[in-house]
């Protein structure tokens, strides 16, 4: 695949366009929160609060109203404003660097090398916003006297920092950039090999309806790949201290006490809103990738 920019990369211009990642924020912001519930549902070897994703979602709504499926909306567009402002940033001076002296632009491993980077150097810098979101979206599940009760992301990051050190704010960094490098890395892997397969079927042509269906699986797959780090991720950031220990070692200890406590598939809990949430940026991602594929083979190769 050679295009001249990443669907990721921002405009047709390269330049990063962070505002309607934004804007789209507050749209998935529900999504994200019934994820988190979920995900933390059972935590411990307790009870499981939700039964699915709809189950959440009606009990939070009756419970919080309509206000509460938007807890921690400023923590949500926040991470939006480190994460991809970040990764749309380095993702630009990389790929222009790496772009021959000639015009030619990067081959797809290496394009796909410069995602994964990008992808978790953005991570690294959103952590702080990532934490104070996973804390913000988790407080209503708790009794009233343990909530921590964060107004806003920025009395959640300083709260944080003062009452549990700087460090703190960079809890969970590690399955962050793990799950960042996954998802670049699974979603290129899986819809290349999803276009082919269709393409090979005989039922397909290469048109927009083949990068839908290939962008489809492809978020499918990404989803069931990123899930088990993204759940560790969850529920690291949102641990407490027991007895001045922590409740969870490192992620291999999350991994090992949600399988054996709750069951090898609850790693997968919060599926639903996760795939709602990526299905769609997927499908958008290729489809935009694949046009830009077409316009650059037309301008720059056909003659």
């Amino acid at each position: 695949m050679a295009a001249t920019a990443s669907p990721g990369a921002g405009g047709m211009d390269g330049k990063p366009r962070t505002s309607p990642k934004m804007g789209a924020t507050v749209f998935v912001q529900p999504l994200d929160l019934v994820k988190n519930r979920m995900q933390l549902s059972g935590e411990g070897a307790k009870t499981r609060e939700y039964k699915t994703s709809f189950h959440a979602l009606t009990s939070i709504l009756k419970a919080e109203g309509l206000r509460g499926i938007y807890t921690g909306l400023s923590a949500g567009l926040l991470r939006q404003a480190t994460y991809t402002t970040t990764r749309l940033g380095i993702y630009t001076v990389l790929f222009e660097r790496l772009t021959g002296a000639d015009g030619t632009p990067p081959g797809f491993l290496l394009k796909a090398l410069i995602g994964m980077t990008a992808g978790a150097t953005g991570a690294f810098v959103g952590t702080p916003a990532e934490v104070a979101l996973i804390r913000m979206t988790a407080d209503g599940r708790l009794p009233a006297d343990q909530r921590r009760g964060y107004k806003n992301v920025f009395n959640a990051l300083i709260r944080i920092a003062q009452e549990e050190g700087v460090p703190t704010l960079w809890r969970g960094c590690i399955p962050t950039m793990a799950r960042a490098v996954v998802v670049n890395a699974a979603q290129l892997a899986s819809y290349s090999q999803s276009k082919q397969f269709l393409l090979d079927s005989g039922y397909f042509s290469d048109n927009i309806l083949c990068h839908f269906c290939a962008s489809m699986i492809s978020g499918l797959v990404t989803t069931a790949a990123s899930m088990p780090v993204d759940i560790v991720k969850t529920r690291i950031q949102n641990m407490r201290m027991i007895d001045g220990k922590p409740e969870y070692k490192n992620g291999l200890d999350v991994l090992l006490k949600v399988v054996r406590y709750e069951g090898f598939f609850s790693l997968w809990k919060g599926f639903t809103p996760y795939y709602a949430r990526l299905g769609p940026h997927t499908v958008l991602t290729f489809i935009f990738l694949e046009q830009m594929n077409k316009a650059y083979k037309r301008l720059f190769l056909s003659g």
